[in-house]
């Protein structure tokens, strides 16, 4: 049972404040060369930005309002919806190509990707189902296949853009539900199995992805080519030291390195703010996975806990896969940083998702 509505994690609100105020300040000091060049305006990126985050609280404040039972009753065709538009992306004359990849539906410079509108249907849709069939998790066929199938076709139609970055995440997050949910652990470990093979087998059927893991394993072996990237970020990131080279007075973005407010911008806070700014932006990450956990285990129902932790798990591991790319960790997967990168779409929906997780936790148990 619900109790009467309190107060939202004031907490998490502010953490998402600093983390879009980060944001906001690094697209302007990232972006400012590249816009200047190709815009003759140093503050296009920023502009724009600053819009979709104004536009983003707003619809945050409204969605917070509106009680999270509204995602059990319409989550199947809320995930309809998103499935349907990566469909539309493959339809002559409604997806949007650059560089290669069909990611963008839209008109001129209004454009979205529908994986963000994917990635918080899928946890709308595993909700849903998971409280739905919470009797039958543990049963392999009957409980926990199902779910599974859904989530490989819309991992497969992402890939197909190609972003396997944004199919991992879902993926990631869909297994992090079924963990919460309660599916054996030999289940999991088969899913955790078959998804690395999965994924070996989607990069070696894509010579570039391929590229990409040789570069990650040795970026020196090719410093102009495929290490190029990977380079330079690190070349960042070393240069920032401690307290870093001082807002705006980073060199890698003075078209060194690329994607510099896109999905490599932490490189540039890392250089610009140096381990200090770098490991104060990773803290609120982890504040952020603190509050979000807090509110899913004190949720008042099974929906609210798992929608809780969806969306938690959803923002957190597009967090560290993007920093982990950044340090050299991780091979170059092309997912941008949730609140800090440059990007309308992606910053929209994160903060949708926080207006969800803000409602939920207005419920919870003290």
């Amino acid at each position: 049972m619900k109790k009467a509505r309190q107060a939202p994690d004031f907490i998490l609100f502010i953490i998402v404040l600093l983390l879009l105020t980060f944001g906001i300040v690094m697209v302007y000091s990232a972006s400012y060369v590249s816009a200047q060049v190709t815009y003759a305006d140093g503050a296009h990126f920023f502009k724009r930005q600053l819009i979709w985050a104004v536009l983003g609280i707003i619809a945050m404040i409204v969605v917070m309002k509106i009680d999270y039972s509204f995602y059990y009753k319409w989550g199947y065709q809320l995930f309809g919806l998103a499935v349907l538009l990566l469909i539309l992306l493959f339809v002559p004359g409604v997806g949007i190509t650059i560089k290669d990849a069909t990611r963008w539906i839209g008109v001129g410079s209004l454009t979205f990707q529908p994986s963000e509108i994917a990635k918080l249907g899928m946890v709308f849709f595993l909700a849903k189902y998971l409280v739905d069939n919470q009797n039958q998790i543990k049963q392999f066929f009957k409980g926990f296949v199902p779910p599974l199938l859904v989530v490989g076709c819309v991992c497969l139609l992402i890939i197909k853009q190609p972003d396997l970055g944004t199919a991992v995440t879902i993926a990631a997050t869909a297994y992090v539900l079924l963990l919460v949910a309660g599916a054996r652990f030999t289940h999991l470990g088969f899913l955790a199995a078959l998804g690395c093979g999965l994924v070996a087998m989607a990069i070696k059927m894509a010579p570039y992805r391929m590229q990409r893991i040789t570069a990650f394993l040795d970026p020196w072996a090719d410093p102009l080519g495929d290490g190029f990237q990977t380079i330079q970020s690190l070349l960042a990131v070393g240069s920032g030291r401690i307290f870093g080279t001082g807002l705006g007075h980073g060199r890698q973005k003075f078209l060194y390195l690329p994607e510099q407010q896109t999905d490599f911008i932490f490189a540039v806070l890392a250089e610009e703010m140096g381990f200090l700014g770098a490991s104060f932006v990773v803290l609120l990450f982890l504040a952020f996975a603190w509050r979000g956990l807090r509110i899913a285990i004190k949720a008042p129902d099974f929906f609210g806990a798992l929608l809780a932790t969806g969306i938690t798990a959803m923002v957190v591991v597009q967090a560290a896969i993007n920093i982990g790319v950044v340090t050299g960790s991780l091979p170059v997967t092309g997912i941008t940083l949730p609140f800090i990168s440059y990007g309308g779409s992606s910053l929209t929906l994160n903060l949708l998702g926080i207006g969800i997780l803000l409602n939920i936790s207005r419920y919870v148990r003290e």
